[in-house]
C-alpha cells in the first residue's frame, strides 16, 4: 500500500513538473511580451496570477484566504510573507486578490529582452553592486511605492527548513521606512507539507493564506527601523504559534 502511494506521488510530481515547465515557457513568454506593450504591468500580473492558478490546480492544492477586509482598495502596501516552500510563490500570485510587484536584482534587468519585459511588468530593480548604488535603488523603489505600487517581500530572505520563522533581513525595512506605507504581514500555512525545502516530491494539500491587519510605519525611519522589524516579526511569530502551536520562531 505504501509503495503504491509513493508511486502515485512520484507520477503526480512528474506531471506537475512537466506542466510547470510548459506553463512557464508559454505564459512567461506572454508575460514578457505584455511587458513590452503595457505601461502599468497590470496585464502581466494577471497572466502571472493565471500561471499560479494553473499550477495549484494541477497540483490539487486548494487555498483558503482569510482577512481580505484588511486591504483597502487603492492604497499601496508592502506585503511581507513567511517563506516555507517553492509553492509560496504560486499561492501568493493566485490567491492574494490585489496587484503587486516583486523586487528583483538589478542584474536581471540587464538581460536582453527578458530585462525589458521585467521592466514593463513593473518589477522593481534593487542594485546591490555597491553601497551607493544600493541606496539609490532603494530611494527609487520607495518613490515607486509612494506613487501607488504595492510590493511583496519575503523578509526571511529564503525558505525555512523546519517551518519556523527565521531571522529577518533589514533591506526590506529600509525600503519600508523610506516609502512610509503600511506593512501587511501574510501568514502562509500548509505549503511546507506540500513541498518542504530540500524535497522534490509534491504532496497535494490545503493551504491557508491569512492577511493580517496593516502596520503603520510613518513614525519609523532608518535609525529605528530595527524596532519596526522586531514588531513585525513578533506579530507574525505570535500568529503562526497560535495556528500551529508551540514555538515556531528561531
Amino acid at each position: 500500500m505504501q509503495s503504491n502511494k509513493s508511486r502515485l506521488i512520484a507520477v503526480r510530481t512528474v506531471i506537475i513538473y512537466a506542466w510547470t515547465i510548459l506553463a512557464t515557457l508559454l505564459l512567461g513568454s506572454l508575460t514578457i511580451i505584455c511587458g513590452y506593450l503595457s505601461k502599468t504591468g497590470n496585464l502581466s500580473h494577471l497572466i502571472a496570477r493565471f500561471w499560479g492558478q494553473t499550477i495549484l490546480w494541477v497540483s490539487c492544492i486548494r487555498v483558503f484566504v482569510k482577512g481580505q477586509h484588511h486591504i483597502l482598495p487603492g492604497r499601496s502596501y508592502i506585503y511581507m510573507a513567511n517563506h516555507q516552500s517553492n509553492f509560496d510563490i504560486p499561492v501568493l500570485l493566485a490567491a492574494l486578490p490585489v496587484q503587486f510587484r516583486w523586487l528583483a536584482k538589478a542584474e536581471l534587468f540587464r538581460i536582453p529582452v527578458f530585462g525589458r519585459g521585467m521592466k514593463g511588468c513593473g518589477y522593481i530593480s534593487i542594485d546591490r553592486s555597491n553601497r551607493e548604488s544600493a541606496f539609490e535603488s532603494l530611494n527609487r523603489a520607495a518613490a515607486t511605492i509612494r506613487n501607488g505600487t504595492s510590493v511583496l517581500i519575503f523578509p526571511e530572505g529564503t525558505r525555512s527548513y523546519d517551518g519556523r520563522i527565521q531571522s529577518f533581513k533589514k533591506g526590506g525595512f529600509v525600503l519600508t521606512v523610506d516609502a512610509g506605507v503600511p506593512i501587511i504581514p501574510l501568514i502562509i500555512d500548509g505549503t511546507r507539507a506540500i513541498m518542504p525545502k530540500g524535497r522534490k516530491m509534491i504532496t497535494p494539500g490545503n493551504v491557508t493564506l491569512e492577511i493580517m491587519a496593516p502596520i503603520e510605519t510613518t513614525q519609523y525611519n532608518r535609525r529605528n527601523k530595527d524596532t519596526l522589524m522586531d514588531q513585525v516579526r513578533l506579530l507574525m511569530c505570535k500568529q503562526i504559534n497560535q495556528i500551529k502551536g508551540g514555538d515556531r520562531c528561531v
